[in-house]
């Protein structure tokens, strides 16, 4: 049943991720650098316009504007998902969402030359929903064309380059580079790259077949489809468990996030989803990555140290992402987010003790630094990647779109919560502040160990099951019943067909 991987399912994996997870990646660490140049344009162009220094809270204000509008951009694209996938579909919603890419490149790049920081906002503003489309698609699109007993390695492609694109952020953004007061600009343009690339190479690869045979009716295109990721002519068996999914589906529309919220056959995937969501954001690591700099100067390094130091960390988590996708087949979806979670509490727990002494032993910096290296690897390994690997896994075809708007919408909800409450937390609760995320990952971990399932190589149906206990349904879901057909096809005499024959490889 396990066939090899092709050419066609890696190619589609990675400049999937390429022209979508890389970008947002590159955009969480890519304003660390130039952060002091972005300030002093900033404050020219008010002098030029205005005939006076820029003031100090206006300044603040513009600059957290700036930060934290990339948020409010991938919150508005991640709302909008499930109106644009209708129309085009996965590939196509992931190829419209270059364009936004592009345009943002464009305002990023020539805003300092047209003398407007508006520019920057607005472009900040538009990647922000390039990102929100891209991870609400992009883990959709990879859990619908990738055989179950590879779908957590393929759906860790993910992952794994966000974090390369932080790590890209972090090297382009060095002194000896763009880092600079006269390049600091042309940092933005390197996202034209990644975007273009997805742009020549996706619309050679097919749509997903489940969203063709499912959704467009479309058996033809779905064969093809199947044959080119799976690399093998006789995709009979695929076909069949899709069109009994189909079958089961046929007075079912795509459901609505309002469907999706009052059905209680679902209740539990949705709440594990929103919990999963919460805690990846919340749990801290994106106040690390926005705030590093500041982090690893308060614990006393030099300042011509720290962006070397900050780039060490991008290389981390960069590996630990990619162990990660090398593993979670064997160990699971379950133990790699129980482990990262409670890992991140213990060196969270860590780091406030050697940031509260460090004045007393200079030796405590460098565990504040081991410290953090350690809570972005255990980030990385699990609750990185595979809280979009989850929300394509817990639902059936008609809750999918539905499922990633809302898992989509707390992401960035909470991506934004972290980037505007940490510095203040951060002002009054000094080191302390990181026992918050303690009591974050804590609860997520106890909270996934008892209600999370374990979903390595079960079909999307088996998973459904799964929750039924938990959910208080009664009576077969649409997703029991579809189980139902596939593994007891019947025959004209009555007589049910040998169950081993069903199987497929989804």
């Amino acid at each position: 049943l396990q066939q090899p991987v092709t050419g066609c399912l890696l190619s589609a994996a990675f400049f999937g991720a390429l022209g979508s997870s890389f970008i947002y990646g590159y955009n969480l660490s890519v304003v660390n650098a130039p952060a002091l140049y972005i300030k002093a344009f900033y404050n020219r162009t008010w002098v030029q316009r205005y005939g006076e220094p820029l003031a100090v809270e206006t300044a603040t204000l513009l600059w957290s504007v700036t930060v934290s509008i990339f948020a409010i951009g991938g919150l508005l694209g991640a709302l909008s998902v499930s109106v644009i996938i209708k129309v085009l579909g996965r590939k196509g919603t992931l190829l419209l969402n270059n364009s936004f890419a592009l345009l943002a490149a464009l305002l990023l790049t020539l805003g300092e030359r047209a003398q407007s920081f508006e520019m920057l906002i607005i472009g900040r503003l538009i990647i922000g929903v390039d990102s929100g489309i891209a991870l609400s698609v992009l883990p959709m699109y990879l859990g619908e064309i990738t055989p179950r007993h590879i779908r957590g390695s393929i759906g860790q492609f993910n992952g794994i380059l966000i974090c390369f694109g932080v790590f890209t952020g972090q090297v382009l953004g060095l002194p000896e580079l763009l880092g600079q007061e006269a390049r600091w600009s042309y940092l933005f343009s390197f996202l034209a790259l990644p975007a273009m690339l997805q742009l020549c190479v996706l619309p050679f690869l097919p749509e997903s077949p489940r969203y063709l045979l499912i959704e467009r009716k479309d058996e033809a295109g779905a064969k093809r489809a199947f044959q080119r990721f799976l690399g093998k002519k006789d995709v009979s068996r695929e076909l069949e468990e899709v069109r009994a999914e189909a079958q089961v589906q046929d007075n079912m529309h795509t459901a609505s996030v309002l469907q999706l919220l009052r059905n209680p056959a679902v209740r539990w995937q949705l709440i594990t989803i929103v919990i999963s969501m919460a805690c990846y954001q919340l749990c801290g690591l994106n106040a690390i990555w926005y705030y590093t700099s500041g982090i690893l100067r308060e614990a006393g390094f030099a300042e011509n140290l720290l962006p070397y130091i900050t780039l060490s960390t991008g290389a981390v988590e960069t590996l630990a992402a990619i162990i990660s996708g090398l593993v979670i087949e064997r160990i699971g979806r379950k133990p790699l987010l129980i482990f990262g979670f409670s890992s991140m509490a213990v060196f969270y727990s860590l780091l406030t003790v050697f940031l509260k002494f460090q004045d007393s032993q200079s030796w405590m910096h460098y565990l504040s630094y081991a410290c953090i290296l350690a809570v972005i690897a255990s980030f990385c390994s699990g609750p990185g990647g595979v809280p979009f690997v989850l929300t394509g896994e817990l639902f059936e075809q008609s809750y999918r779109p539905a499922a990633f708007t809302v898992a989509g919408t707390v992401n960035w909800l909470s991506n934004f919560t972290v980037g505007l409450v940490f510095p203040i937390l951060q002002e009054k609760l000094q080191s302390f502040a990181f026992l918050l995320f303690v009591v974050v990952c804590v609860f997520g971990s106890v909270f996934l160990y008892a209600v999370l399932p374990e979903t390595k190589n079960k079909t999307f149906m088996d998973i459904s099951q799964s929750f039924a206990k938990i959910n208080q349904i009664p009576v077969p879901s649409p997703g029991q019943e579809t189980e139902l057909v596939l593994s007891g096809e019947r025959s004209t005499d009555g007589k049910v067909h040998d169950v081993a024959k069903m199987e497929s490889s989804f």
